[in-house]
């Protein structure tokens, strides 16, 4: 396959090759060889199953390739159509039901199924599919060994039996996810995702009445969405919409199939219904009426809305999330960003734990301009000028959209990453929230006083367990934040955002990374006790240079601390080494003083965080903690320096934390002292980065 080296990595055009597997230089080197291709990187064993083995021996699987299955095995069997996938023994319908309405798309199809690929010459049992990843797109290369059980195929096949581009299009994603094991249970929404790089969204049947919603799903497919529905489990594609007449009736009907293949609704305008006796041949030629178990039935819009809970949808561009009624033709810009949750670092859960939500990575996003067009501001004049002859109602009803057209209009969405492991999901509780930021703290990394004070103004919604959140938002021009979630915090994740926006809006670039400073809290002065205790131990320790080491410094500074809290060694010679000593390893009066009153104004501030009174401090208290001593850290430095203070453990105890205030003490003060512009260019939080663990 011939690549276009012009197009950005990840493009459709220049995808990633997954697991670093070119599918051009392998199909050349089998060619070559003669010898069929067999991927070392999935290979025919149980390990790629990922499900448990069955001790019956009867029903052992094989791996076999299409020929040896069926001797009439085909890639293509004709044409792609709904038909040719059906569901083997493996609970992935959301994936095949995802897969079917793809079939309905062919642009977007041979985006997923590259064209020219054939199970005859030139044929060496390799083959290559195109999935969408969280802004990439990711080619995955796979021989055609599919596990079989007594003769069949054990996962998904063709209704014919002879066709297996299906069955290898599963295979291929089995790899991408880990096994087939892993694609047991999801949301249609994300295979939909996967097969587009759209964006999949939830429609409640019951939010609309029958003729609405009929309207709103014709609307959806004319404009090429993909459509899925589901009652609780099961899944159910929607392939198609009609009208026809019964006499001089008209009926709203829908085309829906059972990914599996099989099993189809018995009730009105099935497939047996008496009620098509009664529409004229030319109507059934023309919807194309099929009465056979393939799976696919119509049925109609009222008994649609009765039986089915849930319609997912799926389009390529924004605009298809507007009402049915609204012309597509905006333009949108796109704006994407990668962001991870750490444990004790950047996972701090939902708003109800107010100590740590504000630690969850902050994204920025800034709107300059309204999306509002030339018939827009039209429309504004002529309300203006007929504003005297308005009802009350009326103006407020025109005062309202005018505010409303006088917004931008942004699309975010979450998604969680690798949550499919092997047999199970695990997929987190998220939402987002989105606050306004004042001008003056532009810029600046926001605390928690800030998330205290201030509410959102727009929000994903409740926390979901599910891959993908999203939701369309009209928000003033100004400057926001976006805090993605998980419901609990210290749960590890990593997750994708994408921001869509009208033309003429500015997005942030990137993840909006926090500022670090460093200024010094004011200490009190030594109390009268202290100073004759330091004066006593300099009188008694040291000899002709008046100074104490770091051993006559820790039997000092330990002389005021309760046993459990004494320092070590090594953080009295860290403490040393923050102070301007001049190369020297020992400390003067003074400097043993403030060394003193800082220490007591560091216990202070850990008593305060450390409120279970267990002796020791979580990462996010350590961060309100280094606040209160005038440290502001990026959250990706105060990781670091959980990681290397606390020594593996969540936790950090009171020597650690020492510790951790004098390094950093140490890197300002070098950083203040830097000549470097380059240096300086790359800022604090680089510095920091660089030297925290060293």
């Amino acid at each position: 396959m011939a690549t276009n080296k012009g197009a950005s990595l990840g493009s459709i055009e220049n995808p990633i090759k997954f697991q670093d597997q070119d599918f051009g230089a392998l199909l050349q080197e089998c060619l070559q060889s003669g010898l069929l291709f067999s991927d070392p990187t999935f290979v025919a064993e149980q390990k790629s199953i990922g499900l448990p083995e069955d001790p019956d021996p009867k029903k052992a699987i094989e791996w076999k390739r299409p020929k040896e299955i069926s001797e009439k095995a085909v890639f293509v069997e004709g044409t792609t159509g709904t038909t040719d996938i059906c569901q083997g023994q493996l609970g992935n319908c959301w994936l095949l039901a995802a897969l079917s309405c793809l079939t309905m798309h062919p642009k977007l199809f041979v985006k997923v199924v590259p064209p020219n690929q054939s199970l005859t010459e030139p044929y060496a049992g390799i083959f290559h599919f195109m999935f969408w990843q969280y802004g990439e797109w990711v080619e995955v290369v796979v021989d055609d060994r599919l596990p079989v059980r007594e003769g069949r195929l054990l996962f998904s096949y063709s209704h014919t039996r002879n066709e297996f581009w299906s069955a290898l299009v599963e295979k291929a994603y089995a790899k991408l996810v880990g096994s087939y094991g892993s694609l047991k249970g999801g949301n249609i929404s994300e295979g939909m995702e996967d097969f587009t790089g759209g964006i999949a969204y939830s429609l409640n049947v019951s939010s609309r009445t029958p003729r609405v919603l009929w309207r709103c799903l014709t609307a959806a497919l004319s404009r090429g969405s993909l459509l899925s529905c589901f009652i609780e489990v099961p899944a159910v594609e929607t392939s198609r919409w009609s009208q026809v007449k019964k006499a001089s009736e008209e009926i709203l009907l829908l085309r829906l199939r059972n990914p599996w293949g099989f099993v189809e609704y018995k009730g009105p305008w099935s497939d047996k219904g008496k009620e098509w006796g009664e529409v004229d041949q030319s109507e059934k030629d023309r919807i194309e009426l099929k009465k056979k178990e393939d799976g696919e039935f119509w049925i109609s819009a009222n008994d649609f809305s009765s039986l089915f809970d849930i319609v997912e949808l799926c389009s390529v561009n924004p605009d298809i999330h507007e009402a049915e009624n609204t012309p597509a033709a905006s333009t949108w810009n796109i704006s994407e960003h990668e962001g991870s949750w750490v444990s004790g670092s950047s996972a701090g859960g939902s708003r109800r734990y107010r100590k740590s939500f504000w630690t969850n990575p902050q994204f920025e996003l800034v709107l300059k301009e309204v999306d509002q067009d030339k018939e827009e501001d039209e429309d504004d004049d002529e309300e203006e000028d007929d504003d005297e002859e308005m009802t009350p109602e009326e103006k407020k009803r025109a005062e309202k959209q005018k505010k409303k057209a006088k917004q931008c209009t942004v699309l975010v969405e979450v998604l969680q990453k690798n949550r499919r492991q092997r047999d199970k999901i695990h997929f987190l509780y998220i939402a987002f929230h989105v606050y306004k930021v004042p001008p003056e703290l532009k810029g600046v990394c926001l605390d928690r006083s800030f998330f205290v004070k201030n509410r959102p103004v727009g929000r994903s919604g409740k926390y979901k367990a599910q891959r993908g959140i999203w939701r369309k938002l009209h928000l003033d021009p100004g400057n926001y934040i976006i805090v993605a979630s998980s419901y609990r915090p210290n749960q590890r994740g990593e997750f994708f955002v994408r921001i869509f926006s009208k033309t003429g809006n500015t997005l942030g670039s990137s993840d909006f990374t926090c500022s670090s400073g460093f200024l010094p809290v004011m200490a009190a002065p030594i109390t009268p006790e202290d100073h004759v205790r330091v004066q006593k131990a300099f009188d008694e320790e040291t000899g002709p240079d008046d100074r104490l080491n770091a051993k006559e410094i820790m039997k000092l500074l330990n002389s005021v601390l309760v046993k459990d809290y004494h320092l070590p060694l090594e953080t009295c010679r860290q403490l040393i080494f923050a102070e301007d000593t001049k190369g020297r390893s020992t400390v003067g009066r003074e400097q043993a003083e403030s060394l003193l009153s800082a220490l007591r104004n560091l216990q202070s501030v850990f008593f305060q965080f450390d409120e279970d009174s267990a002796g020791t401090m979580s990462p996010f208290e350590l961060s309100t903690a280094l606040q209160a001593v005038g440290m502001q850290c990026d959250y990706k430095v105060v990781q670091l320096l959980s990681e290397r203070f606390a020594s593996g453990e969540f936790h950090m105890p009171f020597h650690s934390f020492v510790s951790c205030v004098a390094r950093l003490r140490k890197l300002f003060a070098l950083y203040e002292s830097e000549t470097s512009q380059e240096v300086k260019d790359r800022g604090i939080n680089s510095w920091l980065l660089q030297f925290v663990t060293v």
